[in-house]
């Protein structure tokens, strides 16, 4: 693993909201709004950014930690700006604040961990726990 990041660095994304984001569960739309659960991939994907650069041959970035506060909606065709915030590298985890905003209306916050691992290790690991 390399580190070239210092906390309070950040990474971002946009995405704009299309029906697919939407609520929806057992085939039936809650909300035509950015779902919590759209909401959180795209948290972590923002946060996700930061193991991608810091990952060397032979590893892997696993998720640890998300959590979402979901403040307010964001609605179709609405472009949600997500902000990473590097908090801290604890051994091999990465912790991040993370929100989402539209203009100035703020979506949700929230904190993501991964962990870089070993791949070969990770993979003894699946197949130790499938039996």
């Amino acid at each position: 693993m390399t580190n070239p990041f210092r906390p309070g660095d950040e990474q971002t994304y946009q995405l704009t909201v299309t029906a697919a984001d939407f609520a929806v569960l057992n085939g039936r739309l809650i909300h035509p709004v950015l779902s919590t659960f759209a909401l959180g991939q795209a948290l972590e994907w923002t946060s996700r950014q930061f193991v991608e650069q810091m990952l060397e041959v032979g590893e892997e970035g696993i998720g640890t930690l998300l959590t979402v506060e979901h403040r307010g909606p964001a609605f179709e065709g609405e472009t949600v700006e997500f902000r990473a915030v590097f908090e801290e590298l604890r051994g091999a985890e990465l912790l991040c604040r993370v929100e989402a905003l539209v203009g100035a209306r703020l979506v949700a916050t929230g904190r993501t961990g991964q962990r870089i691992v070993s791949s070969v290790r990770l993979q003894a690991r699946f197949r130790e726990l499938r039996g």
